[in-house]
């Protein structure tokens, strides 16, 4: 037999399992109306969907099955070794992140678009469960209302393929949860516990959904307590809540922090505001904008909003204060310092509108405000019909509407319309409650696939797993020697981050925390990138390969060549000063091998008859050979993109002159690598490397010869968080070093990523905290007449 708590649970959970059927069905019937992944043969995986975040979903399936090279504080794999809680606490802390580890590796990319559709079915159940919570209403109704928020256009369109964002879409209804606990003062233990996870998960988005939440328990607090004090009191219990929640999240929040602190600067964008015609133009379904707010949030819904302030069930002052908060969320958009604020006072590179979920969300907790009092009328209907008409009658400026928008627009308004008045009879219900469930589907869907053909279109895609991946896997798996020497997948590649999704050691990176001595070090010998420096590609160059101890390279056919490398830890001379790089990417690879290797062409365009033939012209945008080779395309398009060194091939002489297939560029080097000269430098500085080498999750040891002097070099970047033997590791030239005086037998070197430990201290005392708050409502039970509502 039930309680009559637990009866009264159902309504709620029925409509949050609605909701969350209703959205992952219009989701993925949106995906198969546009033939993408998995339903058809076009690319699902855009821009940084493709180039980062299934990598790092694959990164995280090796974690998990115990196949990765490093653990969570070091990535081995990547740019030659580089930190990674800061990239675990931006893409992968998510819970939904972990079920990727079910899939078999080759399904990655199913795995991520299965925790994509998930978590847009779990923000609509969340909710519709945050509805009901705020105010007693119709389960279906707080359903269909759920759904639409998690099918807003912010949600299929934008975060569909930044799928950590996705985490803030869940957030902000369990963030406002907390709220109406921090009203009702209960649940003091599970309330910190739920913003630490929705913190962990993703802080960024996170941060938005807290803005957001705060708005919201502000007006709850005006409307449901009338006394001061008692307005007070709930701040105060939800902003403690809040900071404990944080504090416990600081071991990963931290990390993440000071991983952007670090980072190589992106680009600075200064904001400018959408124009108001194309904001009201993302109202309709079916409009796709890279630079403006994607606010579609189903007819229907839009409708219950809009009818608010005309539906006299319910009283004027939650009638004007909600219709307030949509007015003033809205306007907050294109005020400059309000948009700092939402976005943590940093104009974001790309869209510019990532706390658009908010809106969507403050739009239905006001149509819930509605339909909770009763069914709107025909007078409040008319007059949010109004309403919205004259926004799209403005939108009709814009360029971005199309004659389907329009039509899926005024034809869901009529629809929506008709349902929500035939509700006012009983035996028409169900239809009705249908017909609202089949508009905002039908939209969504809609959205969804257009979105899917504007994304196309104009951003870069990446093919998912198919027989490429596989072979070129299966070829790095086979020549795998690591920690001896590193396996690199090369150049061009499959993606920015091959290391990760391919395996592999390699030099390849792209995160929004690349680490700014990375990129300068990499690009100081002869390194290419996109994406402005946070995108560094791998260096196809003997010499790099030698001094980063890649003993195996990928090849574009497939094949892999083997070249002898010298140990991850070698020894270089005592130096009078300490050594800096130049200008030429040819003489930093000399002076960080401690060797000339490379000889000056016989004429301006000639390498010597058996050299090999590199260019190096960062800003060329064309294809470049020597006259009896074959073409080399460089993709130099600065400042977004910069060529990396080319190797030409083997010169023969004067009949293997240089050739520029389009203008000459301004800045360019050949240079001609003596391949003799390279193998007897390596083979000078194998005889005073280490002798032993053992690698760690987290660190490295090696022995020295006896007597070593000058410099240990760990041929790994030196970011921030390294120390050896005891102290913060020294850098040579931009890599991990340790001062030799001769009687050093070892040098043992471990990775702590910046801020761990504060985070730690920070944390474990909020873990103290939380469990003094927990014990608070046992103390209290012991009191006569004390009374505690858990």
């Amino acid at each position: 037999m039930s309680t009559p708590h637990r009866s009264a649970r159902r309504p709620s959970l029925y409509g949050s399992a609605l909701a969350a059927l209703i959205a992952t069905a219009a989701v993925c019937a949106g995906d198969a109306v546009a033939r993408v992944f998995p339903y058809g043969p076009r690319h699902r995986s855009i821009n940084d969907l493709g180039n980062q975040f299934v990598p790092f979903h694959a990164h995280l399936w090796d974690l998990l099955h115990g196949r990765a090279a490093g653990g969570i504080l070091l990535n081995w794999q990547s740019g030659y070794g580089t930190s990674f809680l800061p990239d675990l606490g931006t893409y992968l802390t998510s819970p939904f992140a972990l079920l990727v580890a079910f899939f078999p590796r080759e399904d990655i990319d199913l795995a991520v678009y299965v925790v994509t559709v998930l978590k847009i079915g779990a923000a609509g159940a969340a909710m519709a469960w945050l509805l009901r919570t705020m105010r007693p209403g119709p389960w279906w109704g707080a359903a269909l209302l759920g759904a639409s928020y998690a099918l807003c256009g912010w949600s299929v369109i934008e975060a569909s393929y930044n799928p950590m964002w996705l985490d803030g879409l869940i957030a902000f209804p369990m963030l406002c949860l907390t709220g109406e606990w921090a009203l009702r003062g209960r649940r003091p233990v599970l309330a910190p516990l739920v913003v630490a996870v929705c913190w962990t998960a993703n802080f960024y988005t996170a941060y938005m959904a807290t803005l957001g939440a705060v708005l919201v328990l502000l007006v709850r607090a005006v409307l449901v307590r009338e006394d001061v004090r008692d307005r007070v009191r709930v701040v105060l219990r939800a902003a403690g809540s809040t900071l404990l929640g944080i504090a416990l999240a600081t071991p990963v929040l931290v990390p993440v922090f000071l991983g952007s602190r670090h980072a190589y600067p992106g680009l600075v964008r200064e904001f400018t505001p959408v124009d108001w015609t194309d904001l009201f133009a993302r109202l309709l379904p079916a409009t796709y904008s890279f630079s403006s707010p994607a606010v579609f949030v189903g007819t229907g819904t839009l409708l219950l909003a809009a009818a608010l302030p005309f539906h006299r069930a319910v009283p004027l002052r939650p009638r004007l204060w909600w219709t307030g908060l949509v007015l003033a969320v809205l306007l907050s958009f294109q005020w400059k310092p309000t948009h700092l604020a939402w976005h943590v006072f940093a104009t974001p590179n790309g869209s510019a509108y990532r706390q658009t979920f908010v809106l969507a969300g403050v739009i239905v907790i006001a149509a819930w405000t509605g339909l909770a009092a009763g069914r709107p009328g025909i007078r409040p209907l008319a007059g949010g019909a109004a309403v919205l008409a004259a926004a799209v009658l403005w939108a009709t400026r814009s360029a971005l509407p199309t004659a389907w928008a329009y039509s899926l627009f005024l034809g869901g308004l009529l629809v929506a319309g008709l349902a929500w008045w035939l509700l006012h009879h009983r035996r028409f219900a169900v239809p009705a409650a249908g017909l609202l469930a089949l508009v905002l589907a039908g939209q969504a869907a809609a959205t969804t696939a257009w979105g899917h053909q504007g994304k196309l279109g104009g951003l870069d895609d990446y093919p998912s797993w198919g027989a490429e991946h596989s072979a070129r896997a299966g070829a790095v798996a086979a020549a795998e020697g690591w920690p001896a020497y590193r396996t690199d997948p090369s150049r061009p590649a499959l993606t920015g981050n091959d290391p990760m999704l391919l395996g592999g050691e390699g030099g390849a990176y792209y995160s929004s925390h690349t680490p700014d001595v990375f990129t300068r070090t990499m690009v100081a010998l002869g390194a290419g990138w996109t994406s402005r420096g946070r995108n560094v590609q791998s260096i196809d160059n003997p010499v790099t390969d030698a001094l980063f101890s890649v003993g195996a390279r990928l090849q574009p056919d497939g094949s892999v060549v083997r070249r002898d490398t010298l140990p991850l830890v070698t020894v270089r001379p005592p130096a009078a000063a300490r050594p800096r790089y130049g200008d030429s990417p040819f003489r930093n690879q000399e002076l960080l091998l401690g060797a000339r290797v490379y000889e000056d062409p016989v004429a301006p365009k000639v390498c010597a008859a058996g050299t090999d033939a590199y260019l190096w012209a960062p800003e060329y945008n064309a294809k470049a050979r020597l006259a009896d080779g074959r073409s080399f395309l460089l993709h130099g398009n600065a400042p977004r993109n910069r060529a990396a060194l080319q190797p030409l091939g083997r010169s023969h002489g004067a009949a293997s002159a240089l050739v520029f297939e389009k203008k000459q560029p301004r800045r360019w080097t050949l240079a001609c690598l003596n391949p003799s000269r390279l193998d007897a430098a390596v083979a000078r500085l194998r005889a005073t490397a280490a002798t032993s080498v053992r690698v760690g999750s987290r660190g490295i040891r090696a022995e020295l010869p006896a007597g070593a002097t000058g410099t240990a070099v760990l041929a790994a970047p030196r970011i921030a968080g390294w120390s050896c033997n005891g102290r913060p590791a020294d850098s040579h030239l931009g890599l991990v070093a340790v001062p030799l005086d001769g009687r050093t037998t070892a040098v043992s070197c471990s990775f702590r990523p910046p801020g761990l430990l504060g985070g730690l201290l920070v944390g474990g005392a909020a873990l103290l905290a939380l469990a003094a708050v927990a014990a608070v409502p046992r103390l209290r039970r012991r009191r006569p007449g004390t009374r505690w509502s858990s």
